[in-house]
């Protein structure tokens, strides 16, 4: 190894250790002040609105930032108070068809057990009556093990239920201050960017300013992207459900549309016990019906997603997937939304330049 190979190791592992301890702080600071991080990002996103209020309409800059406020809230509260009556209704019509559907499944599930489950268990006991002690056996343990493993992800999932019941004070807190720091912040915002960009090196504040600009692009486009992958689901199923003569076709249509929020399964969440449920129920023609509109809702999402992540993102399919496994493993269920997140700075950074400055750190070390 050269004297120059050597220093570029060097200089490689203090990259590795640097990046390892700012993501540690990073997460450990998070941890700590998380409401104002993210008052911060929320006064971001809403400083277009309040520049609007503060040079368009000359009004004072907290009068401003709290109008702003008020609009951010009253447009969510809007939202979650339009799917809150949306999933009322739902659960109302569902309410009303529920005694009929359960009486028909058990009808159907009655005579499925009667034609098809009770004569298979009786050839398996032939089969096992038939078998050596050791066979019978290690199935029976096989079943055991099985029945405990359902047991365990049962307990933990009423486990989960319970923690999030006990994180909602804590989320009540945590979102006052939120408010309290975008007020406050969306205040002293001029003030603050001037202190913090006066203490930063002109060539790390150009990289940063640059990372702001492209950040904002992008996420405001994978939103609109989303926006618009949840309105063509929307439409399709609608389409489909009016084909299939289901009533209030419109409603399940959005309540669709919405899950596709959801990762993973998206539409699935809806479609696949629905029309599960249809085959049980003998209606095998409606069941037909909704597994073909799910298969073509996903057929259609498959081939638009990756000309959204491309286009608004810059982001590959699989590195998505690739990001929500390794933040599910590391952080919970946050980490299907926190991967995907920290992929998307990543890519920003790279495109930035920060990846090409790294590389030349590592290969020449600083430049004169």
């Amino acid at each position: 190894m050269t004297k120059a190979q050597a220093w570029m190791t060097v200089r490689a592992a203090a990259v590795a250790v640097i990046a390892f301890a700012l993501f540690w702080f990073i997460g450990f600071l998070f941890s700590m002040t998380y409401p104002f991080i993210i008052a911060s990002l929320l006064v971001w996103m809403l400083m277009p609105l309040i520049k609007g209020f503060r040079y368009t309409l000359k009004l004072p800059n907290g009068i401003a930032v709290f109008l702003a406020i008020l609009i951010g809230i009253g447009t969510l509260g809007g939202v979650i108070t339009g799917l809150v009556f949306l999933i009322i209704y739902a659960v109302d019509w569902f309410s009303d068809q529920l005694p009929m559907w359960f009486e028909s499944a058990s009808r159907n599930i009655q005579q499925f057990f009667n034609e098809t489950i009770f004569p298979f268990w009786e050839n398996v006991t032939i089969v096992m009556a038939s078998l050596n002690p050791d066979q019978r056996g290690l199935i029976q343990e096989g079943v055991a093990q099985l029945g405990s493993t359902l047991g365990s992800v049962v307990g933990q999932f009423g486990d989960s239920l319970t923690q999030v019941a006990a994180a909602v004070p804590t989320f009540l807190v945590a979102f006052f201050f939120v408010l309290l720091g975008v007020y406050f912040i969306g205040k002293d915002w001029r003030n603050m960017g001037s202190a913090i960009r006066d203490s930063i090196p002109p060539g790390v504040l150009k990289k940063m300013l640059a990372f702001g600009r492209t950040f904002r692009y992008r996420v405001f486009g994978f939103m609109r992207a989303q926006l618009i992958l949840m309105a063509m689901v929307s439409f399709i199923v609608f389409i489909g459900l009016s084909i299939l003569r289901i009533e209030n076709a419109a409603t399940f249509a959005i309540i669709v549309g919405v899950a596709e929020i959801l990762p993973y399964l998206g539409s699935g969440t809806i479609l696949i016990p629905w029309f599960i449920y249809q085959f049980i129920s003998g209606e095998l023609t409606l069941g037909i019906g909704l597994a073909v509109l799910y298969a073509v809702t996903v057929i259609a999402r498959q081939s638009l997603e990756p000309k959204v992540l491309s286009t608004s993102m810059n982001l590959h399919p699989l590195g998505v997937i690739i990001s929500m496994f390794a933040g599910l493993q590391l952080f919970g269920f946050v980490g299907l939304f926190v991967g995907p997140f920290l992929l998307v700075v990543i890519v920003i950074l790279n495109d930035i330049g920060v990846g090409e400055d790294i590389k030349s750190f590592i290969r020449y070390g600083f430049k004169p």
